[in-house]
């Protein structure tokens, strides 16, 4: 298996939610361990600095570690686990996805459920079902066996799900590669820093809670004080059924893309143009993205 695809599925399969990001923070430290001087602030995020022929410029590079998930809020009497969301999730692709519950004994398996078609008005059929109307079934028939499997409120929800090459052999099936692409980025740049002299400092940098308000972005931010920060994310590909070119014209195997335009913030001009001039130069295809809609998550 090539090196590269080899880590992607090592870190998307990996857990961790935001908040219980340890799983996914062991992998990345094997990782960045011998790339450079490693360390751990006390909100969790992993920072890997690797110093050059000078101290300045610092040049950060960020990507989060955490991926989208739940928590368990509620037991039932009958043994069901009701659950709150971590980080944005739309609802109709819920029903029927297998998750792990990550316990104090061990993972345990279940699957999303909510109330049978069979029981719902031809009225109700036709609307979205709710996260606050579904459950997690684990096969327990009581709050009792729950609690005796190991299952308590406040213990992390992730789905369950494989890395698995698609028809093509260049696409990959996974979960979180939002953003475990971008933490793969950072490896595999300060891998490729140890053969070469470059006149500046690179501080990689593996945020947590992302999802819930890009809180390990604002603390990394304050220990690595950078100079220039590049974050890397993944992006939403145009090239689907439904999304007319004028909503979006990145596709899938264009190359990178950057960020012109966020409602949130307008990215740095200077920046923006020395990477484009860049890539020009070095005959890098690259794709221009912006983000006009309201964002998923609020800081």
């Amino acid at each position: 298996m090539d090196a590269t695809i080899k880590l992607l599925k090592e870190l998307t399969e990996a857990h961790g939610v935001p908040g219980y990001e340890a799983p996914i923070r062991a992998v990345l430290r094997k990782h960045l361990e011998s790339l450079g001087t490693l360390s751990e602030d006390k909100l969790g995020n992993l920072i890997c600095e690797k110093q050059g022929s000078a101290e300045a410029p610092r040049v950060m590079l960020a990507g989060h570690m955490d991926e989208i998930g739940f928590m368990v809020k509620h037991i039932t009497k009958e043994g069901f686990l009701k659950f709150l969301p971590l980080g944005d999730w739309f609802d109709q692709i819920l029903l029927g996805q297998w998750v792990v519950i990550k316990t104090r004994k061990g993972d345990v398996v279940g699957v999303i459920g909510a109330k049978p078609p069979h029981m719902l008005s031809p009225e109700d059929r036709k609307k979205v079902v709710q996260k606050k109307d579904m459950y997690i079934d684990i096969g327990a028939t009581s709050k009792e066996q729950v609690d005796e499997i190991g299952v308590r409120v406040g213990d992390p929800v992730i789905p369950r799900a494989d890395f698995v090459p698609l028809a093509s052999g260049d696409t990959f099936m996974s979960k979180a590669f939002d953003d475990r692409v971008g933490t793969a980025l950072i490896v595999s740049v300060l891998d490729k820093l140890q053969e070469q002299d470059h006149p500046n400092t690179i501080v990689g940098v593996a945020t947590v809670q992302e999802e819930v308000g890009l809180r390990g972005a604002k603390t990394s931010a304050w220990t690595a004080n950078p100079d220039v920060a590049i974050i890397l994310e993944s992006d939403i590909a145009g090239d689907v059924p439904g999304i007319k070119p004028e909503e979006s014209s990145v596709k899938l195997g264009g190359g990178p893309s950057v960020l012109i335009y966020d409602v949130r913030m307008i990215p740095n001009l200077k920046l923006r143009d020395f990477v484009i001039d860049t890539a020009e130069e070095l005959e890098i295809p690259v794709q221009l993205s912006y983000a006009e809609g309201v964002p998923l998550m609020v800081a």
